[in-house]
């Protein structure tokens, strides 16, 4: 017996909790109790459908599948989003939940659209369910407040430098993930050096600024001040993501993978009068990311 849960699930924000806890409670009624399979897709349906226009990624693949089974799931299944896939039928879809998935019950949002020219909704796919064996079972994805929550949300969050509202629609802070790369190492010139963190195109980065977070790396999570930008103080033209973890200059990271956590905005990028004065604000924004973190 499985209990699937579909979707893109960028991000695995609170809607999507949502969805895989409805899923958990329908899952645990049953005895001996049901299996949560998360089916998703990859790439994300837009990149294939319209190629050039695919919303900016709130995680990587492999870290949305960890994120669903985090969540509640005892798999993931992603399926290869295709031309050929996209040109199924929501019946053609639905036979594929029941031959390929196994599915008992499907667990959906309310948004859920499937089928060529997401001809399908909750309701198609709860009459083709009735049709072929499964169950059908549909989340409203809005928050207490009202608030809906959906990827499309959060990214506009993320897009503003509303780090701490896209922490509040995805339930954690927002993360990107990337391989340390060497850089011009004037961060360690200045007294405080940084991990130039480099994530893949088309990730949701906010707006250039110093923010607030963390850096995980070397199997720790450490207190951290955060540069995004392309450093105008120096005539810099390439954007970058670099993280000073507050009080360490002994990390030696390069070519090793990390993560920054976005909390809390502090300053937009700006330009100082001499590098004097840039190591003056580097040690007010230390300060300031103290501040904003706490005891974390």
């Amino acid at each position: 017996m499985r209990v699937a849960i579909l979707g893109n699930f960028d991000g695995v924000h609170r809607g999507h909790q949502e969805v895989i806890a409805r899923a958990r409670q329908r899952a645990s009624a049953a005895v001996p109790a049901d299996q949560v399979v998360a089916v998703t897709f990859d790439p994300h349906p837009t990149a294939v459908l319209r190629p050039g226009h695919e919303p900016a990624r709130l995680t990587t693949s492999e870290r949305r599948s960890q994120l669903l089974l985090d969540a509640g799931a005892d798999e993931v299944v992603v399926l290869p989003f295709t031309q050929e896939f996209a040109a199924q039928s929501p019946q053609e879809f639905a036979v594929l939940l029941r031959d390929e998935v196994d599915a008992d019950v499907v667990v959906v949002g309310a948004n859920f659209r499937f089928g060529k020219g997401a001809a399908g909704n909750p309701e198609t796919l709860a009459e083709l369910g009735a049709q072929l064996g499964f169950d059908v079972d549909v989340v409203d994805l809005a928050g207490s407040d009202g608030t809906r929550w959906s990827s499309t949300f959060v990214r506009a969050r993320i897009a503003e430098g509303d780090v701490a509202g896209a922490a509040e629609a995805l339930g954690r802070p927002h993360r990107v993930d990337g391989v340390v790369r060497r850089g011009d190492a004037r961060g360690r010139d200045l007294g405080y050096p940084t991990a130039n963190v480099e994530v893949a195109p088309g990730t949701a980065i906010p707006p250039d600024g110093v923010y607030a977070g963390y850096l995980l790396a070397a199997g720790e999570r450490h207190p951290a001040a955060i540069s995004v930008g392309t450093n105008p103080q120096f005539g810099g033209a390439e954007r970058r993501i670099e993280a000073y973890a507050l009080g360490r200059d002994d990390l030696s990271l390069y070519d090793e993978g990390a993560g920054v956590e976005f909390i809390a905005f502090l300053r937009g990028q700006q330009v100082f009068p001499s590098v004097e004065d840039l190591v003056e604000q580097m040690e007010r924004d230390v300060a300031a990311a103290e501040g904003a973190l706490g005891d974390g």
